[in-house]
């Protein structure tokens, strides 16, 4: 077999054999296969495409590239839930404990922050002492122990896709639908869930910009969970305005434990409600969607989310009594509320525009190992549907020194439009 043959068989269309992809994986992946034919290979596939087969062959081949964890020795199932990213997208942190109270052991590896879409790590690493570089005994003796791990990817999982995404990001193939399938769920599957629930997020401030790029990953993303025996299911949620309130990693992580502790913004909470409804469903703790959101309403109530947010936070090295006073968290020096140019009724406010904003006040990063400011962001009042009057606060911007608030303030500013006539509120989800 020949890595010039396979991509030449690709080039013309045809579909290659589950051999084929994994010989060409492995042989990248060990320095057999140079990165020119590689590149030559992710193009072939971005113009031609990919049955779901071969994407299904593809992402095995990838998620066997490295280490791999079997949590079936150590849960009977174990779920975990991915989003695709957003701006103020915190779910996770409010999402992961309802459902680890719910006797759903729940065992999550995220990632950083790059760009306009925040990171779950950074948000926890709001809290001192929080670690987030388990090693692989720490991270199953936790799952079994505890119930509940959220850490950084610190074992080898799924290597060759960390080196195809490299030559993706400058070979101009990153938009193409099976490699990005292929790249999401290889980490998932290698991880060692049973159960996997896709938050695909839709709209300006995503990956997906429209409905059919989101739905056509979505189905993909499933059937590969599917093929690859593994239960997926895949929500498409709207990320054209940022998600609840709170934009930046202290905010956000205070908004998270408001939620559990039964206040949070209205779209949040409905927002992580329903996803925790379908990770229960999926993992088998609820008969049904209305069962699985009954589930977690309780947990919020009696206070034992909280508890697990507690116990998670305490079991990884943090300061656990960040969860029980909100004022420990670290704040911006300056404070500043925007108010309503106009009177009528907010008809957008752009999610990238707001993240974008965020990045430039320090609270993402640019590139790769920027340092992050945990105390800056943006708290937003207003969303799309409200109405406003003339002077009315829209939203805070919280900064470090004076000129990032001055950028920041006409950023954010520039976010918004209004309309004269009346708007319908965005939906949280689509399907």
């Amino acid at each position: 077999m020949r890595a010039v043959d396979i991509i030449i068989k690709k080039r013309d269309g045809k579909q290659l054999s589950a051999q084929e992809i994994d010989f060409f994986v492995r042989g990248f992946t060990n320095g057999d296969i140079p990165d020119y034919q590689a590149s030559a290979f992710a193009m072939a596939v971005l113009l031609n495409g990919m049955t779901n087969f071969e994407t299904t062959d593809l992402t095995l081949s990838m998620a066997r590239s490295g280490q791999a964890l079997d949590l079936s020795k150590i849960v009977d199932v174990a779920v975990d839930k991915h989003s695709s990213g957003g701006v103020g997208d915190k779910t996770s942190i409010s999402v992961m404990p309802m459902v680890a109270a719910c006797g759903l052991p729940v065992g999550k590896m995220s990632g950083r922050g790059l760009g306009f879409s925040g990171g779950t790590l950074d948000k926890l690493e709001s809290i001192p002492g929080y670690r987030v570089d388990l090693t692989t005994d720490e991270f199953l003796t936790q799952l079994k122990e505890k119930g509940i791990v959220l850490t950084g990817q610190s074992l080898d999982l799924a290597p060759a896709d960390g080196k195809m995404y490299a030559l993706r990001d400058v070979t101009g193939t990153v938009p193409s639908m099976p490699l990005i399938a292929s790249s999401i769920m290889c980490k998932k599957i290698a991880a060692g869930a049973q159960a996997i629930v896709l938050d695909v997020k839709v709209g300006n401030g995503a990956f997906m910009e429209t409905l059919e790029e989101g739905r056509e990953l979505a189905e993909l993303m499933v059937d590969i969970g599917r093929l690859a025996g593994r239960k997926t299911v895949a929500l498409l949620s709207d990320m054209n305005q940022p998600l609840g309130s709170a934009v930046g990693n202290s905010l956000e992580m205070i908004e998270s434990i408001e939620t559990l502790r039964g206040g949070g913004p209205a779209d949040f909470v409905e927002h992580c409600l329903h996803v925790a409804a379908h990770v229960l469903l999926l993992g088998g703790r609820a008969k049904d969607l209305a069962e699985g959101r009954s589930l977690a309403e309780k947990s919020i109530a009696d206070g034992s989310a909280l508890e697990k947010l507690r116990l998670l936070v305490a079991a990884q090295g943090g300061d656990a009594s960040y969860v029980d006073d909100l004022s420990k968290f670290e704040r911006a020096k300056l404070i500043e509320a925007i108010k309503a140019p106009r009177s009528g009724f907010v008809s957008q406010v752009n999610a990238r525009t707001v993240g974008e904003a965020s990045v430039a006040l320090g609270a993402g990063r640019a590139q790769k190992g920027d340092p992050i400011d945990h105390a800056v962001g943006f708290l937003i009042f207003k969303k799309v549907g409200d109405a406003v009057v003339e002077g009315e606060i829209l939203c805070e911007v919280h900064a470090s020194d004076a000129e990032k608030l001055k950028d920041a303030h006409e950023a954010v500013l520039s976010a918004y439009q209004f309309s004269d006539e009346p708007v319908s509120p965005l939906p949280l989800f689509y399907e």
